[in-house]
């Protein structure tokens, strides 16, 4: 491992003496190559090695305020790992084909392509040239001020700001071929879906449960993730860099994310 990085496990006093591009690296050197492996190593990696690593950094956020955010969101990130259970619901997620785009209209998407089978010896040629299954949900964001203390998506103080996030759709389709879903097919479809639903007044409330199948959601697991007012936390977010804690529902774990701007 470079010299210049810590390695776990992570003294708090170290952590405190190390620079912030020395914190972000190390975090960045801890999470390569991880994001495929199961959820339940990840949650494990995420509270037994990495969370003081993550408290040093929520200290170190240059940018708390959440209005002054909001223009660093804008473009395209690609979640270098993640605990987020509804990315790995669908088994094949290609890690490196993940996405969350943020515009500056208030909508933003996690978005995901799929190749069933692709780790199977037998299927993973004709999966790679001939289907792939793209995901996405639709969310809108902005910031809003608490305004009774038992909000179900912002636990905190009254006059407290936060991340109001409503899931508006999700979008499916199988794709023939092998056109690569790179960033640029990630935005187009993007703006086509925020075009769609400013349209027709009724996208919102389409339900487009998923066609029968063992490789597309499941319409009870569509139901609750379409439910669901997930709250969003950035512990550390820069222009290039961002270490987002979110919680679907106050039952549920947090989930973490590593993110860095696609280029």
């Amino acid at each position: 491992m470079d010299s210049a990085l810590l390695a776990p496990p992570f003294d708090s006093t170290a952590l405190a003496e190390a620079s912030t591009a020395t914190l972000k690296a190390t975090l960045l050197k801890q999470v390569e190559g991880r994001d495929s492996e199961p959820m339940a190593r990840k949650v494990r990696f995420a509270t037994e090695t990495l969370l003081p690593l993550f408290n040093e950094l929520e200290q170190r956020n240059p940018t708390p305020d959440l209005n002054q955010q909001i223009p660093l969101l804008k473009g395209i990130w690609w979640p270098l790992w993640s605990t987020i259970p509804f990315q790995d619901i669908i088994p094949g997620r290609v890690h490196d084909e993940s996405y969350q785009i943020f515009d500056d209209n208030g909508f933003y998407a996690n978005l995901a392509r799929y190749k069933p089978g692709r780790k199977t010896p037998i299927l993973s040629w004709l999966s790679r040239w001939l289907l792939s299954y793209d995901f996405m949900i639709m969310q809108s964001y902005g910031v809003k001020t608490l305004a009774a203390a038992d909000h179900p998506s912002a636990p905190g103080q009254v006059g407290q700001d936060y991340w109001e996030i409503q899931n508006l759709c999700i979008r499916q389709g199988l794709r023939l071929g092998s056109p690569s879903f790179n960033a640029e097919a990630a935005q187009a479809w993007f703006n086509l879906t925020v075009a769609q639903y400013q349209k027709d007044p009724e996208f919102q409330s389409q339900t487009a449960i998923p066609t029968p199948g063992k490789n597309r959601v499941r319409a009870k697991q569509y139901q609750k993730i379409a439910e669901a007012r997930p709250r969003l936390d950035h512990l550390y977010i820069d222009q290039d860099f961002r270490l987002v804690k979110t919680q679907r529902e106050k039952s549920q774990r947090p989930s973490y994310t590593v993110a860095v701007r696609v280029p």
